[in-house]
């Protein structure tokens, strides 16, 4: 059973910056690609970055660039995702997923797995 939870969301100002972070359990983390996706009211959900299984590729959406980073740690089975020059827009529900392959994704739908999400708030 693979679990994926994130945390790390809460009210940030407009500027601010905040790093998420997703914990694997159920199997062998460093195996896969990982990958954040974010929802916000009224929206589907959408892609923001991903990270093929040895962090060697990464892939943003063309309104994250160079704002997020995403990383991860294989040791600790966590893959972060690091937000600076937050904007209200940046307002939603983030999720991380995983997928069964060690590629990474830019497509919600090659993703298998995913946590419950962490709320980040942007206030202008």
């Amino acid at each position: 059973q693979v679990q994926l939870v994130e945390s790390g969301g809460g009210l940030v100002q407009a500027g601010d910056s905040l790093r998420l972070s997703c914990v694997a359990s159920g199997r062998t983390f460093s195996m896969y690609a990982m990958g954040w996706f974010r929802q916000a009211p009224g929206k589907e959900r959408e892609f923001v970055a991903t990270i093929s299984w040895s962090g060697g590729s990464t892939y943003y959406a063309d309104s994250m660039k160079g704002r997020f980073t995403i990383s991860r740690d294989n040791a600790k089975n966590t893959v972060y995702l690091q937000m600076s020059s937050l904007k209200p827009e940046d307002t939603a529900v983030y999720y991380c997923a995983t997928r069964k392959l060690r590629f990474a994704s830019t497509s919600i739908g090659e993703y298998d797995y995913w946590g419950r999400g962490t709320q980040v708030i942007v206030s202008s």
